[in-house]
């Protein structure tokens, strides 16, 4: 299911700001993540956010993109009003805030089953991201993964961890290293996207290439935005190159071929194609069709 999901980049829109909530509708970023929880205060505007997204859904203003509502946790005394409103036809599914174990994801998945089988909708048809944001949902990020069908990816939210943590941002990152390798790690296993944290210094872009280039590095396969002029910079480390792309090409078709002509062994530069290499490829360029197709599902 998530190798159908286009996410190099989500971006966080507050529900309550029409405006913003316009603009983002001609971004290029990839996933909309319509915010109903921390970004929207005090709390009656909460009430306001639903009732706007609605009407600006229903009018069509997101009808070419992947719409994704963050929503208040459990403990909020939101969480309901939050679903009732916002399990509605168009929207792909909700990220769910400090998922701190699998007992959580139960939880929302079955509220989400109640409401769909009340709706008459598909059981399975919204989807979920769970926020990793604490020292003990990292730790159990592999079991929050694997807790529902309805998972497409996990995302890191590394400003309340520090804060749970009580550890701090320094030039190196270096209490983020570890969880974000964990929360990747946990994703790839459980086969679904990993998300990377949000850069909170959305001026600074040469810090956000220094990101980048580390997430990439630890495997993942998106990062959650702030800003519209992260978005480039974020879909060029998080889309495949045109050589990668040729070469991908190159060693399906090499491969595919060796099979019919019964050699059974491709070899490219002297290199041996074996599964792991040619699953990459199919990957990638899996991937490159759902950006050639603006986030199609094939």
């Amino acid at each position: 299911m998530s190798s159908n999901y286009l996410m190099r980049s989500l971006m966080f829109v507050p529900g309550h700001n029409e405006q913003l909530l316009r603009k983002s509708a001609t971004s290029e970023a990839d996933v909309l993540l319509l915010d109903i929880e921390d970004s929207v205060q005090p709390r009656c505007n909460k009430i306001l956010a639903r009732q706007l997204i609605e009407k600006l859904h229903t009018d069509g203003i997101f009808a070419n993109k992947k719409i994704f509502i963050r929503i208040n946790d459990r403990e909020s005394g939101e969480l309901i009003d939050d679903i009732l409103s916002m399990t509605i036809s168009g929207i792909e599914g909700f990220v769910y805030p400090k998922s701190n174990n699998s007992e959580d994801i139960f939880f929302i998945d079955k509220l989400l089953e109640s409401i769909e089988y009340k709706k008459k909708l598909e059981i399975g048809t919204f989807k979920l991201i769970p926020l990793i944001e604490t020292s003990g949902a990292v730790l159990n990020a592999l079991s929050i993964a694997k807790s529902s069908k309805r998972i497409v990816a996990i995302a890191y939210g590394c400003e309340d961890f520090l804060t749970d943590l009580q550890g701090t941002h320094d030039l190196e990152e270096m209490a983020l290293q570890v969880p974000r390798s964990m929360i990747a790690m946990a994703a790839r296993a459980a086969g679904v996207t990993p998300i990377d944290t949000v850069h909170i210094q959305v001026h600074d872009l040469e810090d956000l290439n220094k990101n980048l280039k580390i997430a990439k590095t630890l495997g993942f396969e998106g990062m959650l935005v702030l800003n519209p002029k992260e978005i480039p910079l974020v879909h060029q480390y998080f889309s495949p190159t045109d050589q990668e792309v040729e070469k991908a090409k190159e060693i399906v078709e090499l491969a595919e071929a060796s099979i019919l002509s019964g050699v059974g062994v491709a070899i490219i530069k002297g290199k041996f194609v074996g599964p792991p290499l040619l699953q990459g490829a199919k990957k990638i360029l899996n991937k490159n069709y759902l950006i050639n197709n603006k986030g199609a599902i094939e």
